[in-house]
């Protein structure tokens, strides 16, 4: 669970451009939520998501997460926790290493970090499994350089990269932006399926309409770094794509 309390986030304060991001939002995520935040640009939604990840520390309020207040936490401390893929998929790997390296340094980012690889064939083995899931024969291509592959291929590495430590908070931040429409719906496929298969809470920001209509329990809209809309499970099942459109008009 994430309790989001009195948020506030100021750039440049006191400053002729000071810009104020986020301003007195409050949110409860319940665990095993998925939640899609849309909003016009500028409205804080990716705020929002670096404040919960610790990229960056909020001005004021509190994000409470399983009972632990880790407002300020930095992102390396909240690790245990979250895991985050990026709208670019060159993001959240390291190109030269091969899937399998990837894979391994993963599996430290909760842990004690090693400068040792250590790749086993037990582990060799657990990601085969993992990567085959995907049905793309990456599974046949471990020891390839991972920067080679296409940006939807490595999204959805990322993904399964996410699942190898006991992770309970998956953060999305525009992950099919920089994808073509094929690619993008394999993406959302995978998060989907990790993410109800894994049991994770997640927050996801979109600017694609449909997979905010498609996927997640629940909708929150965000304007002027504040939730303007909430609506959740049956509500949103019963809600129209129109609708959501009406929002921006």
């Amino acid at each position: 669970m994430i309790r989001i309390s009195s948020l506030n986030k100021t750039f440049n304060q006191g400053r002729l451009n000071e810009v104020r991001s986020l301003q007195n939002l409050n949110l409860l995520v319940e665990e095993n939520d998925f939640v899609v935040i849309v909003g016009a640009n500028g409205s804080g939604k990716s705020t929002l998501l670096n404040c919960i990840a610790g990229s960056i520390l909020p001005t004021s309020g509190s994000i409470i997460m399983d009972g632990t207040d880790v407002t300020k936490y930095a992102d390396y401390k909240r690790s245990k926790w979250i895991a985050r893929v990026f709208q670019n998929p060159l993001s959240g790997t390291a190109p030269d290493l091969s899937i399998l390296e990837n894979f391994r340094l993963a599996s430290l980012r909760t842990g004690s970090k090693s400068l040792t690889i250590g790749i086993n064939e037990e582990f060799r083995g657990r990601v085969k499994e993992k990567v085959a899931m995907l049905g793309m024969g990456l599974e046949a291509k471990l020891d390839q350089a991972i920067g080679t592959l296409s940006g939807g291929q490595r999204q959805a590495l990322t993904l399964l990269m996410a699942t190898m430590d006991d992770l309970k908070i998956l953060l999305l931040d525009e992950p099919t932006a920089a994808l073509d429409p094929r690619s993008a719906e394999l993406v959302m496929k995978t998060a989907d399926r990790i993410i109800k298969d894994y049991r994770l809470t997640a927050l996801m920001v979109t600017h694609n309409i449909k997979d905010a209509y498609t996927y997640g329990n629940r909708v929150i809209q965000m304007t002027e770094g504040r939730v303007l809309r909430d609506i959740k499970q049956e509500e949103k099942k019963a809600l129209e794509m129109p609708s959501i459109y009406e929002w921006f008009g």
